[in-house]
């Protein structure tokens, strides 16, 4: 995690301190709501240094979704965005740190991930910057090519916050942050309770994001989101005790503010200039981690025999069979609602995020 002199937060006054903060709290269930947004893995396809830029871009996409009250849809916000194109202040896969990316986010704007989906590589592995690495989409039978228009997020302000009262505050005022934590050996095959390091390790390799706390038998601890997929912790987060400054997870804090783009719809106008950049990567074909573009390319193909996601019906094959009765019991027309959104079911968003 390369520090840059060079950059300098924007913060203005600080945080007025709350005096009843709860002694357990998880932006992951307040009031029965989530907060969160999804869960990543900065490992696949291939091995990436990227989590400088997964922590920040989750953490600020959860202050998203705190500011629109968990409302459909969730936003989450594209790491590949920053380790492509934030060449001036990080080194792609290679690390970063969350400070500047929120600069490079300030001074330009990143988009989400049905624009910009995660590679594992970045400008200085192979995925460069250019105007097509924003947003990008594909039709069959055509070079990829950058939508008309499409929604952008911003940052207002942003800084350090250090030790447990004040990151306390920043978390429980605001949303989730981005922290530096030491790695050891031991919490690479952590798996489950409070992770206690005793090996002094303070030097910080790692980016992770805070999102709540809690204490058990006496024993306080940190509730921290990582970026290594479910598979790995308690659904890919772990406890860390707290107050202790262990594996220095108190010392390298980050928060940002996001800009309201989302109310107006905010987007950026696509220019021929953009569409026509000579550094934009059109190739429509199926390219493994490796560079090597499999048997299967969807260039030059006839669209006139195109069946879209779905596969044709073929005689020669067995089909499951589908269910003749349904697995439930009907209610009468009189108990059905005229209107039903699983966006917005009593207030609440019960639908996953938007895909591409």
């Amino acid at each position: 995690m390369p520090t840059n002199p060079d950059v300098q937060p924007f913060v203005r006054e600080p945080l007025t301190p709350v005096n009843d903060i709860p002694s357990s709290f998880t932006w992951g269930n307040v009031n029965g709501t989530n907060y969160l947004t999804q869960m990543r893995q900065q490992h696949d396809p291939s091995y990436c240094g990227s989590c400088w830029a997964h922590a920040a871009t989750s953490a600020l996409s959860d202050r998203i979704k705190i500011l629109r009250n968990a409302s459909w849809p969730d936003i989450n916000l594209a790491p590949q965005v920053l380790i492509s194109c934030d060449t001036d202040y990080n080194l792609g896969c290679h690390g970063g740190e969350p400070l500047s990316a929120y600069q490079y986010i300030k001074e330009n704007f990143i988009t989400d991930e049905t624009c910009a989906i995660y590679t594992a590589r970045g400008h200085d592995n192979g995925h460069p910057c250019s105007n097509i690495t924003l947003c990008r989409n594909c039709d069959p039978g055509e070079p990829c090519f950058i939508p008309d228009s499409y929604y952008i997020y911003q940052v207002d302000e942003f800084a350090g916050v250090y030790g447990e009262a004040d990151i306390m505050q920043e978390v429980y005022q605001r949303g989730p942050i981005a922290c530096g934590v030491a790695v050891t050996d031991a919490l690479e095959n952590y798996t489950h309770g409070i992770f206690v390091d005793d090996t002094g390790r303070v030097e910080n390799d790692h980016e992770v994001s805070i999102v709540g706390w809690g204490e058990e038998d006496g024993q306080k601890y940190w509730i921290i989101r990582n970026s290594w997929g479910t598979h790995w912790g308690e659904q890919g987060f772990f406890k860390l005790i707290r107050g202790i400054n262990n594996l220095n997870i108190e010392s390298n804090c980050t928060w940002a503010t996001p800009v309201d783009t989302w109310t107006e719809g905010v987007k950026h106008i696509t220019t021929e200039e953009e569409q026509n950049d000579p550094n934009n990567d059109k190739n429509n074909s199926n390219i493994n981690p490796f560079g090597i573009v499999e048997s299967k390319s969807f260039l030059n193909e006839d669209t006139s025999k195109k069946s879209g996601c779905m596969i044709k019906k073929d005689e020669n094959r067995v089909y499951p069979e589908r269910l003749t009765t349904p697995a439930w019991e009907a209610v009468s027309d009189d108990q059905l609602p005229k209107e039903l959104d699983w966006r917005n079911k009593d207030g609440k968003n019960y639908l996953s995020w938007n895909k591409n």
